[in-house]
This record gives structure tokens, sequence and C-alpha cells, in this order.
């Protein structure tokens, strides 16, 4: 069969894929899940194998950068079996970078096993360095943990970049310190929108959203934000903090669409392929992955799901309602 590489309806060429190893997450953060979140059952979750299997077939067809998410990836039994499987691709030079999201919370243990492996940057949510406003974010996290993991991360060499998420009346007034906490630390940091996805309980979206074109306004009379063409291939554009020396990116889903060039698509640990984050369209790869042990179904399957991508997303806010534009919780699909 044809390796020709994915091109969706809009002339995108697909050249990386988000994958999901796991909806399950040791954090219960309040602009993701609800607290008493229901998880898929174990017998839906595809095989280590099958993951991998999956993967391999993207990377046949042109994909050139694997990010393996959750949940909290790291929690998987098992996971680094999985990551160092796919660092075989690294070597034959197959796929460019192999990469991971984390909340930080594994990352004692498993940072110096990730660098091994070949992964050689990491992206860690963190949304406060406030231990208590911490613990009210993610409902059952300690900060101190999550310290304990980033300084492991750096001894192991990874490179680090801190994603925020921009919560109104929550951690607006933190943001400054955090960007100089990560030019302290070296790290690059992405501030993103709150995404209106999934049930969340008792929080409203609305409450919960802060326009980041604000933010940015804000940041600019305390810091010299120099433009940048820096790119990592997701949806972030990203400045120079000149008194630091370090990256800063802005991703709004909301208050700009950031589609035109999207490259990516989502798989989920139970196969299912999303061609767009803020769509509900999927298609299902697990039936023609366990159908055949060849791979003729599967790429099949893949191309016919890429010639459905959108041009871009629904993502909006219900300002009567509050309600999620897309019903699924981010993790499901991993961000």
């Amino acid at each position: 069969m044809s390796m020709k590489p994915l091109i969706d309806p809009y002339l995108r060429r697909i050249a990386y894929v988000r994958v999901s190893v796991t909806d399950r997450c040791d954090f219960r953060c309040v602009y993701c899940m609800t607290e008493d979140m229901e998880f898929l059952p174990k017998a839906e979750v595809l095989t280590l194998e099958e993951l991998d299997r999956l993967c391999t077939a993207f990377v046949r067809l042109g994909v050139r950068k694997l990010r393996l998410t959750g949940g909290e990836p790291l929690v998987r039994r098992n996971v680094m079996s999985l990551v160092r499987s796919l660092g075989r691709h690294l070597e034959s030079g197959a796929l460019d970078e192999l990469t991971l999201t984390t909340n930080g919370s594994q990352l004692t243990k498993y940072a110096h096993d990730l660098r091994a492996a070949g992964v050689k940057r990491i992206n860690v949510s963190l949304d406060t360095l406030d231990s208590r406003k911490f613990t009210a974010i993610t409902r059952w996290g300690k900060l101190e943990k999550v310290m304990d993991g980033l300084e492991a991360a750096k001894d192991a060499g990874l490179e680090v970049k801190i994603n925020t998420v921009a919560l109104k009346g929550v951690n607006e007034d933190e943001l400054d310190r955090l960007i100089a906490w990560c030019g302290e630390e070296g790290f690059d940091m992405t501030l993103i929108e709150v995404m209106p996805m999934g049930d969340i309980g008792g929080e409203r979206r609305l409450d919960q959203y802060l326009p980041l074109s604000m933010v940015r306004g804000r940041l600019m009379e305390k810091w010299t934000l120099e433009e940048s063409d820096y790119r990592t291939g997701g949806p972030a554009r990203y400045f120079t903090v000149k008194e630091t020396g370090r990256r800063l990116g802005f991703i709004t889903p909301l208050t700009h669409n950031f589609c035109e060039l999207c490259n990516r698509v989502r798989l989920t640990c139970t196969g299912m392929l999303y061609m767009c984050l803020g769509q509900e369209d999927s298609a299902d790869l697990r039936a023609p992955l366990r159908a055949s042990e060849d791979d003729d179904l599967l790429v099949e399957a893949i191309r016919e799901a890429i010639s459905r991508k959108p041009k871009g997303h629904d993502f909006f806010i219900d300002r009567r309602q509050g309600r999620p534009a897309v019903a699924r919780h981010m993790n499901v699909t991993g961000g």
C-alpha cells in the first residue's frame, strides 16, 4: 500500500500526532474534569503494543512528531516500555521528536528513563507557585512533588516548558511571578486560555475565562516581549522575554483561532482519532487495527479520516448557560 504523506482537504500535511495513552490522572484539575470523574473500563483501552503499532503506522505515513499525553501519561502501567519502543523511530531517523505532556507528579521516578529513551523535551502543566492554590486547582495534587519532579527533569537534561492555564481570579495576579521564575529556572512557558470542553461540575467556564489578549497587554507593562518565529509544531505563538531570555507562548483558542496552519490530529487510548480538538467528528481505528495483522485496513481508515479534517474548530463559551462547546473532557483527547 502507498505510504504517501497525509494531506488534508486544505493541503496541510499532517506531521504531528498527540497520543493519549490513558484517560486516568492522579490530579482532578478544576478546568479539566469533575472531582468524581468516571474513567474508561480498562477493557476498552488499547494495549501498549497496539498503541505502538498505531503510532508506527502514522510514522510510516510521514508523521515526524509524537507527543504522549493523558490524562497523566506516566500513571499508565509499564508506559516506559512504549516510550522505549517508540524511541527506535528516533534512532532510525523516521521520527524527529518524541515528547510528552505531564503534570510532573511522576518525574522523580521517570525523568532519567525518559531521557535515556530519546525524549529531549517535555511540557509540564503548572498553574501556580502557591502550594495552597495548587491544591485547590488540582484538588488532589501537592506542589512539592511537582517541584521535585522538575528538579529531576533538569538533572536528567530534559528541556522543560511550563504550560499555564490562565484562570480569572485564580492565578492572574501570579503570571509575572511565573514568568520570572521560569527565567530563573531556565524554562520556557506557554499561557493557555480555558478550553470549553466537558462538564466540570459546579465550575462555570465564563467564570474561569481570562482572555490572553488582555493578559498580554498587562504583561507588556512589565516585560519586553519580542516577536519570535519559533515554532514547535503546536498552536502557540511565541515571543522572547527580553529580560529573561526565555520564550513565552500564547495559545488562544477563543480570542484568536489558531487553526490555519494546523498539522495535528489526536489519538485516544481507545483508538479514536479526532481530526480536530474542537470538533466531535472522529474515526475508530481500533476496529481496523484488530481486524487484520497487516496495516492495510488501518492505513485506509487513517487516510479516510484525514480527508474529513475540518478547516478549524468551533470553540466558544456559552455566556448564558456556561455550557461546553465540546462534550468530551480534556483528559479524553489529551488537550
